[in-house]
């Protein structure tokens, strides 16, 4: 990545940080324990990926990124509170995240559970917010409300882990395969670049954006895949070979490491090719490629 286009994803991470700060500064009495849970997941790392694909769709359609922080916020409630979820022991039972304690590890299950619940309910909290704080109007908000809670339901994130509960053990086909990650990445990324589009008001380009994330979702779903066999704990802040223990199914068991990287690579490609339908794509554009190569 350039050196300008490091500078901005800083200055978008930043931004981005101190506003999921401000969201859980308040400690009501009796409740202190569920919004420090809310707050240690939130706030223990991550590249703040999705948030940053909304601002920067807003901005490649004419908006103004700086406007929609809080806006932005609400998609990172959404994965922080798919990942306390993930961790728990009845799903994929991860005893870390992102080099710490998994939050029903530092808080304890129950405590976990409903820290989720909370980052859930919050993000809709947040988009409403807008609208009644006159940041959006009412139409934006409940577009954005449909296109964030259908990515979260059984046709998106949850589905896709209802399906991938129901892979464990066995293997699956590369259709199944790409159907279940679709759902429990793809959808929350495609998500993140529809709303972008949505609050800018181009309505007309959301085709695009979504076709985008839909090939940027896969790559990045191999990308992971490839790392949990390639990649270490100091890296990932998770341990790695946890899909093998697992006996799940990935692009790694059904194409191998050469193949799945060809096809991260093929992936990636698509997607830059559809990001030039977008005017002053540079900057999505370097990000997009960085992704590929990352190690965390």
């Amino acid at each position: 990545m350039t050196e300008n286009s490091q500078l901005t994803l800083n200055v978008y991470c930043k931004h981005i940080n101190d506003a999921l700060k401000a969201l859980t500064a308040d400690r009501p009495y009796l409740r202190e324990n569920i919004v420090e849970a809310m707050e240690y997941s939130l706030m223990a790392g991550g590249k703040r990926l999705r948030p940053v694909l909304m601002m920067e769709f807003c901005r490649m359609c004419g908006g103004n990124a700086a406007d929609i922080v809080d806006l932005a916020c609400s998609i990172e409630l959404i994965h922080t509170f798919s990942l306390i979820h993930d961790d728990l022991p009845c799903m994929d039972d991860d005893d870390f995240r992102r080099g710490k304690p998994s939050c029903h590890k530092q808080f304890g299950e129950a405590t976990a559970l409903l820290a989720g619940d909370a980052l859930n309910t919050l993000a809709f909290e947040v988009i409403a917010e807008a609208a009644m704080s006159d940041k959006i109007s009412p139409q934006a908000a409940v577009m954005l409300v449909s296109v964030l809670s259908k990515a979260v339901g059984v046709n998106g994130m949850i589905g896709g882990q209802i399906i991938d509960l129901a892979a464990e053990g066995r293997q699956i086909s590369l259709d199944e395969l790409d159907l279940l990650q679709q759902n429990k990445t793809g959808a929350l990324i495609e998500a993140a670049c529809v709303m972008g589009v949505v609050i800018a008001g181009k309505y007309d380009m959301i085709p695009a954006a979504a076709e985008y994330a839909g090939y940027l979702g896969r790559a990045f779903q191999i990308v992971d895949d490839i790392l949990d066999v390639t990649g270490s704990f100091e890296e990932l802040g998770k341990p790695i070979g946890s899909d093998a223990e697992q006996d799940k199914s990935t692009y790694v068991t059904a194409l191998g490491i050469e193949g799945a990287q060809q096809e991260a690579d093929r992936l990636t490609e698509s997607a830059l090719n559809v990001l030039r339908q977008f005017e002053d794509h540079d900057f999505l554009f370097e990000l997009t490629k960085d992704l590929l190569h990352r190690r965390s």
